[in-house]
């Protein structure tokens, strides 16, 4: 039998279960508060890391983007007093434009609090590398 509480669907859906840490940026002058991503937020960013591109004949390849991937997360981990994101997906070209060392200090903190390894993005690209079937509807 279970060794703990047996939790129930009402439990676990009303659990606040979304880490925060003030996060000091020296660079900046001051701390951020910095939230674990929800389920849905981690796969909208993995999804981001990745472009589907089009071969030759119906043959489709998943492509590294990693363009801004720091700033990406760091937008979408920082948060205001209420909770709310302090940046939008609009700011993420503007924010990497910021010191790398600010942003990996808060990427670092993001990663820890969403349970992303570093080898999450490759085991992601492992896993696409041959591509949608042919009736996916990506051509």
């Amino acid at each position: 039998m279970s060794k703990g509480k047996m939790l129930t669907r009402e439990a676990i859906l009303a659990a606040d279960d979304l880490k925060t840490i003030e996060v000091p940026v020296p660079a900046w002058g001051g701390v951020v508060l910095v939230r674990g991503l929800s389920g849905s937020e981690r796969d909208r960013y993995e999804e981001s890391m990745i472009r589907w591109r089009a071969g030759k004949g119906k043959t489709v390849a998943a492509v590294p983007a990693l363009a801004n991937a720091r700033a990406k997360l760091v937008s979408l981990s920082v948060i205001d007093q209420d909770g709310e994101r302090l940046f939008t997906d609009r700011d993420v070209v503007d924010l990497g434009q910021k010191s790398a060392a600010a942003l990996e200090r808060i990427f670092d903190v993001a990663q820890k609090l969403s349970g992303l390894a570093p080898a999450d993005l490759s085991e992601l690209m492992q896993s696409f590398e041959s591509g949608p079937s042919g009736d996916s509807g990506l051509s």
